[in-house]
């Protein structure tokens, strides 16, 4: 796979137990695959805060993935923590790092799911610590069927780069989340919502291709979702000739 892009993803991380009693690092198939089949090479990212740079150096784009876990309401200047909060400060560190790196090089990013809330985090944005004690009659966004099946629709902004990728007005896609973004960081514009207020895509258009989807694309629940990996990708072999 000559000259293929590199796709940078962050691992998530367990102390122990179920595929280890001793720490280990991890993450689903098919956020590598859903690159992969577009000829891009996915590599994984253990927390090395010194090798931040050096990470950036190998790869030509970040994708941000999601987690049981949630960021730290430190870090968006909340003056409480929601009893639901559950945080993995070391990763939470590490993506800070490193987005903030990919988005200075100007390096594609894409944030799925709590890659999205962390995104809007570190361009100066807020989240909404657990949506059904903060948006009133909100659609169930922690689906029960499984997570191969949409959960709800979302509506796309026109105009938007998200719109312009997808070509569709409307999307179906899953959902597996309890916070979401609140504030948008200055810069970042909202391109999709959900029929509840909630803020389910963003975009930082300062940026070449900087890119928070609130579902899980990697599942292509929506014919779009294979259209984000697409342009996403195509961003991303743009960078290979610098590199």
């Amino acid at each position: 796979m000559k000259n293929a892009p590199v796709i940078g993803f962050p691992l998530d991380h367990e102390q122990g137990g179920g595929y280890s009693k001793l720490p280990w690092y991890a993450l689903r198939e098919n956020y590598f695959t859903a690159v992969s089949r577009l000829g891009a090479v996915p590599l994984g990212l253990p927390y090395v805060p010194e090798a931040v740079e050096t990470y950036l150096d190998m790869i030509d784009g970040l994708i941000i993935t999601g987690g049981a876990f949630d960021v730290s309401p430190e870090l968006y200047g909340a003056a409480s923590t929601h009893e639901t909060v559950t945080t993995k400060s070391a990763r939470t560190q590490f993506e800070f790092a490193i987005t903030r790196g990919a988005i200075a090089r100007k390096m594609p990013v894409l944030g799925i799911c709590g890659g999205e809330q962390l995104l809007n985090v570190v361009l100066g944005g807020t989240l909404i610590q657990h949506i059904p004690d903060s948006v009133e009659n909100c659609l169930e966004h922690e689906q029960k069927n499984p997570r191969n099946e949409p959960g709800h629709v979302v509506t796309v902004e026109t105009g938007s780069l998200l719109h312009k990728i997808v070509g569709a007005a409307i999307m179906n896609v899953n959902t597996a989340h309890h916070q979401a973004v609140d504030a948008p960081a200055n810069g970042v514009i909202v391109s999709a919502r959900s029929s509840d207020g909630v803020i389910e895509a963003i975009e930082y258009p300062a940026h070449p291709f900087c890119l928070g989807v609130q579902w899980h694309p990697e599942y292509h629940v929506d014919a779009g979702d294979a259209k984000i990996f697409e342009a996403f990708v195509k961003a991303c072999s743009r960078m290979t000739d610098d590199r």
